[in-house]
């Protein structure tokens, strides 16, 4: 028979004999949905490799690479986008656009989440667990820039408008293209998982 367990002391019951502890007053939930206790993660025992710690400088398994990327994302975004010829000379990076578009912004919150987001994880399953958001992020600063490409602007009031897009926003297309792919990597196989001691060759990794 399934057993309830109380999330605060873990007394356990079977399900058709208590709702709640009798002690705690909290409401039983299933067992196996219950997190890993304190002493299950304490040093004295071991841990699964996936939730095995890694150093903050971790370059592995897409984690260094996404970074990278949502550092030179960020840094393009403060770059030329637009090169203006007519009615006045002048540049406008991703960060002037989004001034004038609000919309924009978009691709720079993106970009400046991502990072922190990312060095963030320093466990295979937090870095599997991010796949989707991390997804989600990179693929803002894509959107925009197709946004921008299949509605350029143009002028107003009579006054033509000329200009030409610049290298910087080709370039956050590409670099959103590529951290899509790597995010969907991110933390790489669940079965490959180098161990500080021994390998998980031959072990189930869940």
């Amino acid at each position: 028979m399934s057993l309830l367990a109380c999330p605060f002391c873990r007394e356990m019951f079977q399900r058709d004999e208590q709702t709640k502890c009798p002690v705690c007053g909290v409401a039983l939930v299933a067992f196996e949905k219950l997190p890993a206790s304190a002493d299950a993660v304490s040093d004295d025992l071991p841990i699964e490799p996936e939730d095995e710690l890694l150093p903050r400088g971790y370059l592995g398994r897409g984690r260094g690479l996404l970074v990278a990327l949502g550092v030179a994302g960020l840094a393009a975004f403060f770059l030329p986008w637009i090169e203006v010829t007519l009615p006045d000379v002048v540049s406008l990076s991703g960060f002037s656009l989004a001034r004038r578009l609000g919309w924009a912004w978009g691709a720079g919150v993106a970009w400046s989440v991502l990072v922190p987001t990312v060095f963030s994880r320093r466990t295979i399953r937090q870095m599997r667990g991010a796949r989707v958001a991390a997804a989600f992020l990179v693929a803002v600063p894509a959107a925009t820039v197709a946004v921008l490409l299949a509605r350029p602007p143009h002028g107003g009031h009579g006054v033509p408008l000329r200009f030409t897009f610049a290298p910087a926003l080709y370039a956050t297309l590409g670099l959103s293209l590529v951290a899509l792919v790597v995010a969907a990597l991110l933390g790489g196989r669940a079965d490959d998982i180098r161990v500080r001691r021994g390998s998980s060759a031959g072990h189930l990794v869940h």
